[in-house]
């Protein structure tokens, strides 16, 4: 019995990673995934992956893969609730997520004033950037997220190049408990022991480091 050549190719060894089998992320960026439900993420996040601060949607222009993966994933299973990326989430596949992770996190992010635990803190917001409120166990956000709140690894995902709306829900949204995806309740702990006050104070403040 003859094999076809087209059989012989299945079964080479990195056969389906070729560009030709491989998601495209650009296309899926702009104009959708192979699931009609999977909508193109610039409507959203715009055309620069920069996300739209009127309304609250985050960049994703820069942000770890690994990071964009695991949120993809997250907002999929529910442990990340969002009603609009919920069936987004599920209608992208494995290898459009990680096409589309790896791509976003190549994108142009913007540039930050440098800032560390050494500078002065004024204001609610500086005050618990850089020094944090440790009388309620409230660490610095610098201490995880990095100088200038740039991101570390996969884990702590940028503040600063976010916009303070987008900051805010998330605060909020670890408060509410609609956001439970981080290990052993750290950002749920934290945001919760915040004041509304501070919550408003520390979003600005990491929105106001982008340049």
């Amino acid at each position: 019995m003859e094999i076809s050549r087209w059989a012989l190719l299945c079964f080479l060894p990195g056969a389906f990673t070729t560009p030709a089998f491989a998601a495209d992320a650009q296309k899926i960026f702009s104009q959708g995934g192979s699931n009609p439900g999977a909508i193109a993420c610039s409507t959203c996040h715009g055309a620069d992956g920069l996300g739209m601060p009127s309304a609250g949607f985050p960049r994703l222009a820069g942000l770890p893969a690994d990071y964009l993966t695991k949120q993809i994933s997250d907002f999929r299973s529910g442990s990340r609730s969002n009603p609009i990326m919920l069936p987004i989430a599920q209608a992208l596949s494995e290898d459009e997520s990680k096409a589309l992770a790896v791509m976003l996190a190549k994108m142009p992010s913007p540039a930050v004033k440098p800032v560390n635990r050494a500078h002065v803190a004024k204001g609610p917001g500086e005050i618990l950037a850089l020094r944090g409120a440790w009388d309620r166990n409230i660490p610095e956000c610098v201490a995880c997220h990095g100088p200038s709140g740039i991101g570390v690894g996969a884990t702590f995902p940028p503040l600063s190049g976010q916009s303070a709306q987008y900051l805010k829900s998330q605060l909020n949204a670890w408060r509410q408990n609609t956001r439970k995806n981080d290990q052993d309740d750290l950002m749920g702990h934290i945001a919760r022991s915040l004041t509304d006050t501070e919550v408003e104070a520390v979003s600005q403040y990491f929105a106001e480091l982008s340049k």
